[in-house]
């Protein structure tokens, strides 16, 4: 699945009717596995309400059977020692939907489910797992679809007041971990992985204040905006985005440019996240407008293909794949800043 494959429309909900209809013969279907937990105390009493793009959820009793219809949410969940009964696949096909930053959490316990997005929420197969939590914060779930997920189990939507698709690791984090009983846990978790982003961004002074971009070869150039976690890496790192940048993605996590800004790829660093390495970094290279820039004339750009580890664990962001991503990723970007054309900005490995 193309990563631009998120910006789809979900499609329109299933008819109520349906939908009780499958919620009621769930007992012909093959129990799936309970959602299982580190036995790590609960932090936090119920019920608790958290409130969503669509209202106030209130989540009534700690919950046992998660199912997540976002993209990312399963990493923050086995952060916290808890593992759903069901994960939705974004891209890369592996098993369960859990990347390998993420198998060690996930330990011995059996992988989960693994719905499909394309169509939008497979509302049946939801039902069928009989949830007791729906947790769909990185997602772009219409009203539609939020209330009748709402009539099987409490549902965690969008951040109201962010994009579709826009929501930070640190929000997904803390409010998982709201709903799971696990506050204080999250809160660890948050400030463990962000200690590490310090480290590097300490590390390395001359991130600082220069400029950097995500970018993918999408009808065109399509880059990733500052209300996107790709562009809040970048600056969390110290880079700056490019002036103008916000204008030209607007109200979305990012928007195609055209030929007219390919001057807003000639940033201090800029990263290509693209399907097909060799394929595709010939071909932007090979344009006319981009060849002229000083970000490819002198080595700036670093490219990713999308199934390959480090460029998945660049789409995630979360607080599983983030210390694998400054590992990996941080030479690369030293690399592109150094001021040396002559320094190789070498492809990382699968």
């Amino acid at each position: 699945m193309r990563l631009i494959d998120i910006r789809r429309t979900v499609s329109a909900t299933v008819a109520t009717g349906l939908l009780l209809a499958v919620a009621a013969c769930g007992g012909s279907t093959e129990e799936p596995a309970a959602s299982s937990t580190s036995g790590a105390p609960t932090a936090n009493a119920f019920p608790v309400s958290i409130d969503n793009k669509y209202g106030t959820t209130t989540v009534p009793a700690e919950p046992r059977r998660i199912v997540v219809v976002g993209l990312v949410e399963q990493d923050a969940l086995l952060s916290l020692g808890v593992v759903p009964v069901a994960t939705t696949e974004w891209f890369g096909e592996k098993p369960g939907a859990i990347w390998p930053w993420a198998e060690a959490a996930l330990g011995s316990n059996p992988k989960p489910q693994v719905l499909t997005s394309t169509d939008g929420v497979q509302v049946e197969k939801v039902a069928a797992l009989r949830p007791d939590l729906i947790i769909g914060m990185y997602s772009a779930l219409t009203k539609a679809e939020y209330d009748t997920l709402s009539k099987l189990a409490p549902v965690i939507a969008q951040p109201k007041g962010q994009v579709d698709y826009g929501v930070s690791w640190q929000d997904v984090t803390r409010t998982v971990g709201k709903a799971v009983g696990r506050s204080d846990q999250a809160e660890k978790v948050v400030a463990g992985v962000q200690g590490r982003i310090d480290a590097v961004k300490a590390a390395n002074p001359e991130f600082q204040g220069a400029t950097g971009l995500m970018a993918m070869t999408y009808e065109g150039y399509y880059v990733y905006g500052p209300q996107d976690p790709r562009g809040r890496f970048l600056t969390d790192l110290g880079f700056k985005l490019p002036a103008g940048l916000a204008e030209v993605t607007g109200k979305e996590f990012g928007a195609n440019l055209s030929k007219e800004r390919t001057d807003m790829l000639d940033t201090d660093v800029l990263i290509w996240l693209v399907d097909k390495y060799d394929t595709d970094k010939a071909k932007v290279q090979a344009d006319p407008l981009y060849a002229k820039l000083k970000v490819k004339t002198e080595g700036r750009d670093i490219y990713l293909e999308n199934e390959e580890l480090t460029g998945g664990a660049t789409s995630f962001i979360t607080p599983l794949s983030l210390p694998f991503l400054l590992e990996k990723l941080t030479p690369l970007l030293k690399a592109a800043v150094d001021g040396n054309p002559a320094t190789a900005v070498e492809r990382p490995a699968p």
